[in-house]
């Protein structure tokens, strides 16, 4: 019998997972293949105030009375930080390491098996996939850049939203780019950051600028946002530049 395994949680994480994990298998078991907890609640990174908990789902075969279990209990655990799982099968996930090479990166190198056979572990990420979908997403995020600063019409409070909803967002990028590097993926966004910087020779002080402008603990007035905002887009270029040019 398969059990469930949350002693390699931080014992903040564990409280708050367990009664949502325990409830779904008290209802659902038998298609479940395993469980695993993504993202900062297994870093060091994890603030239990404004971190959502993150996992995986993943069953024998797709079933979508798992879909409609999931549904109702997404509201009252929302609430308590646990974010809505998503939901994949063995074969999805071998099918789509082409597609979201970054992604399931991030995936393999954090998460926290807590129930089933660790399929996260065994991924293999091809090098030509991951340089193809990083090229990709180091040109739309100049585009989202650029249009939302012209959609935030210089209001200082959503241009912070902005700057602080982004970060995130770039840290599989960087892990993806530091990869294809040949160096070690840290796992701590700072020291993904600082990491990035020595393996690309790019500035990336920009970068964990935003991360403390999210982290609350910078808050630039209203005439230096413009300033975050050009070198936030240059570093930004010039990674990308990096990858067209070196063909990573």
């Amino acid at each position: 019998m398969v059990e469930l395994n949350i002693e390699r949680l931080s014992t903040t994480v564990a409280e708050k997972i367990k009664p949502f994990i325990d409830e779904i298998l008290n209802k659902y078991s038998e298609n479940i293949h395993s469980i695993h907890i993504v993202g900062s609640a297994v870093t060091e990174d994890f603030n239990e105030k404004t971190s959502d908990i993150n996992s995986v789902f993943v069953l024998k075969k797709m079933d979508l009375k798992f879909v409609e279990l999931i549904a109702p209990l997404g509201k009252r655990y929302k609430k308590k930080g646990i974010a809505a799982p998503l939901i994949m099968t063995p074969d999805y996930i071998n099918n789509s390491l082409d597609v979201f090479p970054m992604e399931f990166l991030d995936f393999k190198l954090i998460h926290k098996t807590v129930y089933g056979d660790d399929i996260l572990g065994t991924i293999d990420i091809k090098m030509d996939d991951l340089r193809h979908q990083c090229e990709r997403e180091i040109k739309s995020k100049l585009v989202w850049l650029r249009q939302g600063y012209i959609s935030s019409e210089g209001d200082r409070k959503l241009l912070l939203e902005q700057f602080s909803s982004s970060i995130n967002g770039y840290m599989p990028l960087f892990r993806g780019i530091i990869f294809l590097m040949g160096r070690e993926i840290p796992v701590r966004k700072h020291d993904v950051i600082s990491t990035l910087s020595i393996a690309t020779g790019v500035n990336t002080d920009i970068f964990e600028k935003v991360l403390n402008i999210k982290k609350g603990t910078l808050k630039p007035r209203k005439n230096e946002l413009n300033t975050v905002f050009e070198k936030y887009y240059e570093a930004t270029e010039k990674i990308g530049h990096l990858i067209d040019e070196h063909n990573l």
